[in-house]
C-alpha cells in the first residue's frame, strides 16, 4: 500500500542505493535531512522508506487537506468515527523470517539495540480495541520489550494481569497516514481508534479502513506491510537506553515483554524506517495533540484560529496558539487552557490572528514587539510535565507568553503595509 504515496510524492523522494548501514548509518542519514523522504531499494533484503511523513504538507496532502486544515481533519475524525469493513481478500502470507533477520536499524550509537519504531500495537481485551504506538527493542526472533506508558494499553494489561490472563495483540507496520494518525490520536478508553482511522481514510480516499482477522483473532488493516501476532506477557525485561522525541536518551526501565510467534507480510513488502527524534516522530506524536489543545482553548476563548506544536520544541514541549481576543485576559486564560490540555507542554505563546503560527520569525517578531516581561509572562511552578524533558526533575516550571496586542490602541503594534 506504499505505491500510491510514492506516486503522490514522486518528485520529493530520493533513492539511495546502496543503503547506509543498518547500525547507525540509516539514523545518521535520516537525522541529517529530516524533511527529505528516502527510498532504499535494498535495505537488508527489502525495499525501505524513511522520512516519508517528514513534512506537514505531505501529511496534509495524503489526508486530503492542507496544512492549515490538518487540525480540523483530525478533530472531525475523532468526533465522527466510521465503522471499518471486512476486506474482500486477505493480502497477508506467513513470513518465516524471525525478527532478528529483518532490516531493523539501530539509529543511535547509545541505543541499547535495534528498535521497531513505526509500529502500531493493536490490542483487544474485555470488549475493547485499542491502537497505540510503543517503541519495541528486539530481544530475539519472537520477543520484544516495549515501553508502555501508563495509558490505555497499560490499563488493559493490568486488568488482564489481575485476572490471570494475557492481552492478545497484533503489531502492525503500515505507511497509511489514516491508520498511523488514527493510532496516534488520544481518545477515551473504549473508543476505537481504528474507527477514527476509518473516517480519516474515507475523507481522504473515499473508502473506509478494511480489516483482516488473523490467527489470534485480532483484526488488522489490510493496508499493512508487515504484521506480527501474539500476546502481551507477564514477563519483563530491561528497556533502554533509547533516544526519544527530544533527541536525548530516555531512562532505562523494566518493561513488559511481547511474544510474537507468528509473522505475516503482503507480497513484496516495503520496510518502514522511522527515526526516533526525527520529524516523522515529531508529527505522529505531536500533531494529534493540536486539536485537543484547540478544543480546550476554544472553551475559554471563543475564536481559536490555529495551534502548532513547534519543531524546535520537538512538537511536544513548545506550542503556539492563535486567537482573537474579546476581553483583556483572554490570552492568559488561553495559556492555562493549553497547559491543561497538553500536560507535557512547558512553553506556549499566544498570538493574534495576524501572526503566522507556522513562521517562527513571525512568532518571534510578535514576542519582540508585543511583549513586556513584567506584564505578559505567566510562570507556573511545580507542575506536571514530560518525563522526556531531561531538565524536568519530578515536576516542571511552565512559561506562557501573551504576545497579543491590547484591544485598545493597536495602531503602534501593526506592521506597515
Amino acid at each position: 500500500m506504499l505505491r500510491p504515496y510514492l506516486s503522490m510524492f514522486e518528485n520529493e523522494v530520493a533513492a539511495v542505493d546502496p543503503a547506509p548501514d543498518l547500525k547507525f548509518g540509516i539514523g545518521s542519514l535520516l537525522r541529517a535531512n529530516p524533511r527529505q523522504a528516502y527510498l532504499f531499494p535494498d535495505l537488508g533484503g527489502n525495499p525501505a522508506v524513511g522520512n516519508l511523513w517528514g513534512t506537514r504538507e505531505r501529511i496534509a496532502t495524503a489526508l486530503g487537506t492542507d496544512r492549515e486544515g490538518l487540525g480540523a481533519r483530525l478533530s472531525e475524525a475523532i468526533a465522527s468515527p466510521l465503522d471499518v469493513e471486512l476486506a474482500p481478500n486477505n493480502p497477508f502470507r506467513p513470513l518465516r523470517s524471525g525478527l532478528t533477520t529483518l532490516p531493523v536499524p539501530t539509529y543511535y550509537r547509545g541505543d541499547s539495540g535495534p528498535y521497531l519504531t513505526p509500529c502500531i500495537v493493536i490490542a483487544e481485551y474485555d470488549g475493547i480495541r485499542n491502537l497505540s504506538f510503543h517503541r519495541m527493542r528486539i530481544l530475539d526472533d519472537t520477543h520484544v520489550v516495549a515501553r508502555i506508558v501508563p495509558r490505555h494499553l497499560f490499563a488493559l494489561h493490568r486488568r488482564a494481569q489481575k485476572r490471570g490472563e494475557q492481552v492478545k495483540v497484533a503489531v502492525v507496520m503500515t505507511f497509511s497516514p489514516d491508520v498511523l494518525f488514527g493510532g496516534a490520536l488520544s481518545v477515551g478508553l473504549g473508543e476505537d481508534e481504528l474507527r477514527v482511522a476509518s473516517r480519516l481514510r474515507q475523507r481522504s480516499v473515499g473508502e473506509p479502513v478494511r480489516t483482516v482477522t488473523l490467527d489470534n483473532g485480532i483484526a488488522v488493516p489490510d493496508c499493512a506491510e508487515f504484521v506480527w501476532t501474539g500476546t502481551l506477557t507477564d514477563q519483563t525485561h530491561e528497556e533502554g537506553p533509547f533516544v526519544d522525541i527530544t533527541g536525548t536518551y530516555d531512562l532505562v526501565r523494566t518493561e513488559p515483554v511481547i511474544h510474537l510467534p507468528k509473522a505475516y507480510a503482503r507480497p513484496s513488502p516495503t520496510w518502514y524506517t522511522m527515526l526516533s527524534g526525527g520529524y516523522e516522530h515529531y508529527y505522529l506524536m505531536g500533531l494529534p495533540r493540536e486539536p485537543v489543545i484547540a478544543a480546550a482553548v476554544g472553551r475559554s476563548v471563543p475564536e481559536v484560529h490555529g495551534v502548532r506544536l513547534t519543531e524546535g520544541g520537538c512538537c511536544w514541549l513548545h506550542g503556539i496558539v492563535s486567537i482573537t481576543k474579546q476581553s483583556e485576559g483572554d490570552a492568559k486564560n488561553a495559556i492555562m487552557a493549553a497547559f491543561g490540555a497538553h500536560t507535557s507542554m512547558k512553553h506556549v505563546v499566544i498570538v493574534d490572528s495576524d501572526v503566522d503560527i507556522y513562521d517562527d520569525r513571525a512568532v518571534e517578531w510578535a514576542i519582540a514587539t508585543r511583549v513586556q516581561a513584567d506584564r505578559d509572562l505567566l510562570v507556573i511552578t511545580g507542575a506536571r510535565g514530560s518525563s522526556l524533558d531531561p531538565s524536568s526533575h519530578g515536576t516542571t516550571s511552565k512559561l506562557g507568553i501573551d504576545a497579543t496586542m491590547p484591544l485598545k490602541g493597536r495602531e503602534p503594534y501593526l506592521r506597515g503595509q
